[in-house]
């Protein structure tokens, strides 16, 4: 193996994937992932503390993004529309990668552990939503509730996405989940 090897990281995630899909994530050693990419052990560790983390280390980049873009919202809009505008553009970054998302989701299906790490990411990123609204001004509960009820509108969206065989575009499905959202609230 080369000391230098381009993409190292992207290697180890495709790889890792592959394992994953084909023998479960539990049958998985971390060596097993590194010999597919053609990398050692000592490589994956640079990219990733464990293998949970190939699954999960697009976590921070995702949080900066729904923190800015409410930050960034114009003062006027209401706090629910500038969750749904970090949603959106949430939606818009993973949009590029269905298949992998698909694939990735699949795995957290056949696990518990990995099932419950899910939920303890959408917590924290509803946490740094209901933050986020929070500096804009907006009190509690209504921050909390406003981001919690984001994260309701985008996990139920992400899996009809990732769910459906048509090819469905995530920001609309998240725009209608948040409509339904709203008749039925409406409706009350």
């Amino acid at each position: 193996m080369g000391r230098w090897e381009p993409n190292a990281r992207g290697r180890l995630e495709q790889a890792a994937m592959d394992l994953f899909i084909e023998r479960g994530f539990e049958q998985v050693t971390v060596a097993e992932i590194a010999g597919r990419a053609g990398l050692t052990e000592r490589t994956f560790f640079r990219y990733f503390a464990d293998k949970r983390e190939v699954l999960f280390w697009g976590q921070g980049p995702l949080r900066e993004l729904l923190v800015s873009t409410v930050a960034g919202a114009p003062d006027s809009m209401a706090p629910i529309d500038a969750v749904a505008a970090a949603l959106e553009a949430a939606g818009a970054m993973l949009q590029e990668r269905r298949e992998h998302a698909r694939r990735r989701q699949a795995v957290i299906a056949a696990n518990t552990g990995l099932q419950e790490r899910e939920l303890i990411k959408l917590a924290s990123l509803a946490s740094a939503l209901a933050d986020a609204l929070r500096r804009r001004g907006v009190g509690d509960p209504a921050a909390s509730l406003t981001a919690e009820a984001g994260i309701a509108v985008f996990k139920i969206a992400f899996e009809r996405w990732v769910n459906e065989t048509g090819e469905a575009d995530l920001p609309l499905l998240i725009r209608a989940s948040l409509d339904d959202l709203r008749t039925v609230t409406a409706a009350v």
